[in-house]
């Protein structure tokens, strides 16, 4: 019951914050690198995977498929043939959450303070001794593109996005189309960028 109550009231919290519908406005902190060469189109292209992608077949054909979509508008065509292709595309993804994170809108190499619960713990009562508020989490996504023959590092981006309660990999084609909103020019890094996805009005 205690359990329950104190998951009741954690909800009630977490909508409170976040809002009782998603927003549509995906946002995302965007840093891009790299030296395209001035007049090079984007051409066709091949993923790659490391050896640890590999074994994790079922996690990199979902990336693969969501930044299809955005690599599709910055211009690139897919190929199936390695031969055929002029660059190669590169995909990871992770995620970090905590209860403690706060965000600091000045992060330069650490975004967060990281910490415990506050408060003294235990279930005394209803355990209201807690920090009643959703985990943060923060989402990342970075494509890296390299030439096919000489291997050289054309463009690296990366997208973080910041978000309370769970990582939802439906925001996942979101990030990289933030990540290549600005592709081919590196932009200001970091920046902050917008992408409005659409709204279900079922």
């Amino acid at each position: 019951m205690r359990r329950w109550l104190l998951a009741s009231l954690w909800c009630l919290s977490a909508l409170g914050l976040a809002g009782c519908a998603g927003s549509p406005n995906v946002v995302s902190q965007v840093s891009s690198y790299g030296s395209w060469p001035q007049g090079r189109a984007p051409g066709a292209y091949v993923f790659e995977r490391l050896p640890s992608q590999q074994a994790q077949a079922g996690l990199q054909d979902r990336l693969e498929a969501a930044a299809e979509p955005a690599l599709q508008a910055a211009g690139f065509r897919k190929v199936a043939q390695p031969a055929l292709a002029d660059v190669s595309v590169q995909l990871s993804a992770q995620n970090r959450e905590d209860p403690s994170m706060r965000y600091d809108p000045y992060w330069g190499g650490g975004r967060f303070g990281w910490g415990g619960w506050w408060g003294s713990g235990g279930w005394g009562g209803i355990g209201l001794s807690m920090r009643m508020e959703p985990t943060w989490v923060q989402m990342q996504v970075d494509v890296l593109i390299r030439d096919r023959r000489s291997n050289q590092v054309l463009y690296e981006t990366h997208a973080v996005h910041d978000r309370q309660n769970t990582v939802d990999l439906d925001l996942l084609p979101y990030l990289f189309e933030a990540a290549l909103k600005d592709f081919p020019h590196p932009a200001v890094s970091p920046r902050t960028v917008t992408v409005t996805r659409p709204v279900d009005n079922r």
